[in-house]
């Protein structure tokens, strides 16, 4: 059972060096992957409305410098899905909601004695 004493300290520590990377160049693209606040929110939160367990966050924030590591050096994914969703947007200073296709690729790999997996988003 993970510590979650310092729950607090960890999650600005993990936000911090998440803010960091901004982006990075991921060689199965063959493009930039972007680090957006959208992504941090993915590590604290199931959804828009429950917070994932804090040990699983803990441990998410711990695994946060292997899956950068894991980004940077993978040549290849090994899942991908594509669907469609509907997404709230500002047009002409209106919010409206539109429909967008969203691709997901799922990169695995043992780093550093850890099999982690990272989910990268493209939206459009």
């Amino acid at each position: 059972m993970e510590d979650i004493s310092n729950y607090e300290n960890l999650k600005t520590d993990a936000h911090k060096f998440y803010s960091e990377i901004g982006k990075i160049s991921a060689p199965a693209f063959n493009q930039e992957v972007y680090f957006t606040a959208e992504g941090f929110n993915h590590i604290v939160f199931k959804n828009a409305r429950s917070e994932r367990e804090r040990s699983s966050q803990i441990m998410r924030f711990k695994l946060l410098p292997r899956a950068v590591k894991l980004i940077k050096t993978s040549t290849t994914f090994q899942e991908f899905e594509e669907t469609i969703s509907e997404f709230e947007v500002k047009s002409f200073k209106k919010r409206v909601r539109k429909t967008k296709s969203v691709k997901y690729w799922g990169i695995i790999a043992i780093i550093e004695g850890r099999k982690i997996k990272v989910i990268i988003r493209k939206i459009g």
